[in-house]
């Protein structure tokens, strides 16, 4: 549209035109930010209402007046079911979520997932952070966790010695097995209880066979001493193995990480840290029957064995068995001579061959039947063109030898 010859549409400005969802599209695009997810977000809690539908609609600000930050938030009926607390406006709270986009409406807010008063959710935060760095440590390991001995003797109690976990604990040991229960005392909740649970467990080491750990159930606070470092070192140091059993069965602490059985109550830990008294019994049981059985099957073979030889020692049947061996030595005496005379006549006749061929063979066994060698110089004459006349020779014969002087030498070419 042109009016007075002047643009007055958007494309005066050179910028393209955006529909209301592309907008809000762009808006969720930038706001998809690693850094707005998952996040912790401390705030005071402004217009909250519980809906009836479960779901909970409030704000988080920081500040007053005009200069107050506000951020909407929702928490949904899922995560809201899991609150341990009723929020309520004024009220310091530390939430857990992440910032999103409604693009319908085109508007952000924070989708809270989990929600704690401050001063606990920053000691719920500390306990994340410790549980970081002592994995890191490689304390929380698996194959650093060590069986517990079968039948110990003296079990080692880290707790309080007027709390009600000490006397469950002595109950089940009292009559599960007859073992000493050494206790280590120890505060187990209050500001520097980790401190004393660390030196409790560290007095005791070395002097039980087990070590149980543990309290009775409470609330975070009660059982924050057992997450505590110190206490997780002590039991991850510890030369005795450690069982862990803060609180019920729903409660965890840093300290089950680190020991070599966690338990879910301090009852419970009792229960493995000894056997049963009555399957022991059982079991001795079994085995000695098993070894009577084994026993009996033994003395049985062995009777049976001496029966079988005393049968075969009979004077009767042992000199059948005599002469039986008798017999067949002399048939392997005979058998064995016979084949030594065949073998020396074998011998013999092989010899004699020999000895025919070797007389054949003799150049001297000719002298017999008139013929005589010829000898010059120490060499055989094999031929008259290896003489010369006048040359001296020795003629040998059958009796002795006689010397000669060559006077004439004739050819067979010349015969």
């Amino acid at each position: 549209m042109m009016l007075g010859g002047h643009s007055t549409g958007p494309e005066r400005f050179g910028t393209p035109i955006f529909e209301v969802s592309e907008v809000s599209g762009l808006i969720c695009d930038l706001l998809d930010d690693p850094r707005l997810h998952q996040i912790w977000v401390r705030g005071e809690v402004t217009n909250y209402k519980n809906h009836g539908s479960g779901h909970r609609y409030f704000s988080l600000s920081e500040g007053n007046g005009r200069d107050a930050a506000v951020i909407n938030c929702v928490m949904w009926r899922s995560s809201a079911s899991a609150l341990a607390f009723t929020p309520k406006d004024g009220m310091d709270v530390l939430a857990w979520g992440s910032v999103e986009v409604y693009e319908p409406h085109g508007r952000y807010q924070f989708i809270v997932r989990e929600m704690l008063p401050a001063g606990l959710g920053e000691r719920h935060l500390m306990v994340e952070r410790w549980k970081q760095e002592l994995e890191a440590e490689g304390l929380f390991a698996p194959e650093r966790r060590r069986p517990l001995p079968l039948f110990p003797q003296r079990i080692g109690v880290v707790t309080s010695p007027t709390g009600a976990a000490l006397q469950d604990i002595l109950s089940i040991i009292s009559r599960r097995y007859p073992a000493e229960v050494i206790l280590s005392p120890t505060s187990v909740q209050g500001d520097g209880a980790h401190t004393e649970i660390a030196e409790a467990i560290r007095r005791i080491d070395g002097l039980v066979d087990v070590i149980i750990v543990g309290r009775g159930g409470g609330s975070f606070e009660d059982l924050f001493p057992f997450n505590h470092p110190d206490v997780v070192r002590a039991v991850a140091t510890c030369r005795t193995p450690v069982i862990s059993a803060v609180g019920h069965e729903v409660d965890t602490a840093l300290c089950d990480f680190a020991a070599d059985l966690r338990a879910p109550t301090p009852s419970a830990a009792a229960e493995r840290a000894v056997p049963e008294r009555r399957e022991v019994l059982r079991e001795l049981a079994g085995l000695e029957e098993r070894m009577r059985a084994l026993l009996l099957h033994r003395l049985t073979a062995a009777r049976d064995e001496v029966e079988d030889l005393r049968e075969r020692m009979h004077p009767r049947r042992l000199a059948r068995r005599i002469n039986e061996r008798m017999q067949r030595l002399a048939e392997h005496e005979d058998l064995l001579r016979r084949a030594a005379a065949a073998r020396v006549q074998r011998e013999r006749a092989a010899l004699a061959e020999v000895r025919a061929s070797l007389e054949g063979k003799n150049p001297l066994a000719i002298l017999e039947r008139g013929y005589c060698i010829v000898e010059a110089d120490g060499r055989v004459v094999k031929n008259a063109a290896s003489l010369s006349p006048g040359e001296c020779v020795t003629i040998k014969m059958v009796d002795g030898r006689v010397s000669a002087v060559v006077e004439e030498i004739t050819y067979d070419k010349d015969i």
